[in-house]
C-alpha cells in the first residue's frame, strides 16, 4: 500500500495488509503491543518482515518522561519515504490521550489516534481512516476492552505478560497515569484464568502479571468469594505447565497480608518485589502523595524478607523533586545502602504538564539534577553488584528465554530476575535447566549447566 500525502489533496490509500507496532515504555505498553497485534493478525494482516516497509505503522507511546510528546513528533517525520509515500500512521497509548486531536492538528500525516483504553476498536479506526474520515478515539468506555479481543494463540516466546489490572487512583502528584490510564479496573478471575490457561497451553511457562498498581487487583473467584491478589497467584499456581509467577509494579499500601505471606507460601511465586519508594524523605513523600512513610515501607521490606529471606528486592527513584534540598537527597542514598536492592530504577523529576508538582516552586536546576542522579545511580550500581556476587558459586534453575550475542550462546533468568549468559548445546528457548553461576558483572551473570546431581 502506497499513502501520499500531496499537498492540498487527501491521502488515498487501500486497506493496509501488513502492520508494525512499535511499543515504547512499561511492559502494559508491550503487552497492549502484543494485544493489537493479534487482534490485527486475527483481521487477516500481516506482521511486516524486519527491515521491510509497512502499510500500518503503530506508534504505541508512553507519556511518563519530559519530551515523550517530541519523541512521537520526531518518529511521525521519519515515516516517509524517498519516493514521497508514507504508511498509514496510529499513535496510539498514552499520549495518544494526553494529546487526543491536537496530534491531528499538529502532524497532518497521522490518520489515528486511539487511547490506552480503546484500542480495542482500532480495526474501526483502520476502516475510518483508509475512507479519510477522521478517527480518533480516546474514550475510556465502561466495558472493559479485553472482552473483544481475540484469545490468546500459539507465543514465540516461553515467557509472557498478562494484565490483570488497569489504571491507578493514586494521584501522585509527579504522574500522568490517572489521567491517561483511568481509574483502577480490576479485570474479572475468570478472564485472567482464561487467558493464563491459553498462555500456558501456547508454550508459556512464566507469567508476569501487570498493573499500574498490580497488587490492588481484587474480585470474585469462581465460588463469588472476594479474593485478592494473593487468591488469584494461588489459584494461578495450580496449572501445572505454568512454572513462575511474577508481578509488577506494586505500591507499598496494597501490599497486604496474604501477598506477603503468599511470597513464603507459594514456590512458583518468585523471589523477587518490585516496590516502588521514590524518595527516601518523608516531607517529600508527602509532597509527592505516595501515601506511605519511609519507616512503613521499611517494615514492608521486614515482612518480606521475614516471609521469603532470599528475596530480592527492587524499587523506583525520583531525584530531584521540586524542593528536594541536599540533605533530603541523602535520605534517598541512605534507604539504597539500607535496603540492599537487588536492582533499581532511577530517573530525573519530569514536570508533566497537568500534574501538581509542575506547578510547584523550587523546581529543581537540571544540572543539580544531573549531579544527582549520578551520584544515585553509582551507590545503586554498587549495590547490585554486590548482590549479583552474591550468587557466585550457587546452582539454581534458569528459564532460557532468548539467543545471545555469540554462536551458541543462550540467556536465561534466574528466580531473582537476573540475566544468565551461558553455552548449552544440549538445550533450547523455553527449557528450564540447573545451572552453577561462574561469575557476576554489573548486569549479568556467567554459568553453565550443572555437572552433577543437586544434593
Amino acid at each position: 500500500m502506497n499513502r501520499t500525502n500531496a499537498p492540498g489533496s487527501p491521502a488515498v490509500t487501500n486497506a493496509p495488509a501488513t502492520f508494525q507496532v512499535k511499543s515504547f515504555g512499561c511492559q502494559m505498553n508491550v503487552y497492549d503491543g502484543e494485544r493489537m497485534a493479534e487482534m490485527l493478525g486475527e483481521r487477516g494482516m500481516t506482521a511486516a518482515a524486519e527491515g521491510t516497509d509497512a502499510d500500518l505503522v503503530i506508534l504505541n507511546t508512553c507519556h511518563i518522561r519530559e519530551k515523550a510528546v517530541d519523541r512521537v513528533y520526531s518518529d511521525i517525520g521519519r515515516m516517509t519515504r524517498e519516493d514521497g509515500s508514507r504508511p498509514m500512521i496510529a499513535v496510539a497509548g498514552c499520549v495518544a490521550q494526553a494529546e487526543g486531536s491536537e496530534i491531528s492538528r499538529r502532524a497532518k500525516t497521522v490518520d489515528i489516534v486511539v487511547g490506552p483504553q480503546a484500542y480495542h476498536r482500532l480495526p474501526d479506526l483502520i476502516a475510518k481512516a483508509g475512507r479519510g474520515e477522521e478517527a480518533i478515539d480516546t474514550d475510556m468506555p465502561a466495558d472493559s476492552k479485553f472482552d473483544t479481543l481475540p484469545a490468546r494463540t500459539r507465543q514465540t516466546r516461553p515467557t509472557a505478560f498478562l494484565t490483570i489490572m488497569e489504571g491507578c487512583d493514586k494521584f501522585c502528584t509527579y504522574c500522568v497515569v490517572p489521567y491517561t490510564r483511568g481509574a483502577e479496573i480490576s479485570r474479572s478471575w475468570s478472564a485472567i484464568l482464561d487467558e493464563a490457561k491459553a498462555l500456558v497451553d501456547g508454550g508459556v511457562k512464566e507469567i508476569t502479571l501487570l498493573g499500574q498498581n498490580v497488587n490492588a487487583w481484587t474480585g470474585q473467584d469462581d465460588r463469588g468469594q472476594m479474593q485478592g491478589m494473593d487468591g488469584l497467584v494461588r489459584e494461578l499456581a495450580k496449572i501445572d505447565a505454568l512454572k513462575r509467577i511474577r508481578y509488577t509494579t506494586s505500591h507499598p499500601n496494597d501490599m497486604s497480608d496474604g501477598l506477603i505471606a503468599a511470597h513464603g507460601e507459594v514456590a512458583k511465586l518468585m523471589p523477587f518485589l518490585h516496590l516502588p519508594v521514590q524518595s527516601g524523605n518523608d516531607r517529600i513523600l508527602k509532597a509527592m502523595n505516595r501515601s506511605h512513610s519511609v519507616e512503613s515501607y521499611l517494615r514492608i521490606i521486614d515482612r518480606v524478607r521475614t516471609a521469603r529471606p532470599d528475596i530480592a528486592i527492587s524499587s523506583d527513584f525520583i531525584v530531584g523533586f521540586p524542593g528536594e534540598s541536599d540533605a533530603e537527597f541523602e535520605d534517598t542514598l541512605r534507604i539504597v545502602e539500607q535496603v540492599r536492592y537487588a536492582q533499581c530504577y532511577s530517573f530525573k523529576y519530569s514536570p508533566r504538564p497537568g500534574t501538581p508538582a509542575a506547578g510547584m516552586d523550587g523546581q529543581i536546576a537540571p544540572e543539580l539534577m544531573d549531579e544527582r542522579l549520578a551520584r544515585l545511580q553509582a551507590v545503586i550500581n554498587r549495590e547490585q553488584v554486590a548482590f549479583n556476587n552474591t550468587t557466585v558459586g550457587s546452582r539454581t534453575d534458569i528459564l532460557l528465554e532468548r539467543k545471545g550475542r555469540y554462536p551458541g550462546q543462550l540467556i536465561g533468568k534466574t528466580p531473582w530476575l537476573q540475566s544468565v549468559h551461558l553455552t548449552a548445546p544440549d538445550h533450547a528457548i523455553g527449557d528450564m535447566i540447573e545451572v552453577d553461576i561462574l561469575s557476576a558483572g554489573p548486569n549479568s551473570l556467567a554459568g553453565e549447566p550443572s555437572r552433577r546431581k543437586a544434593a
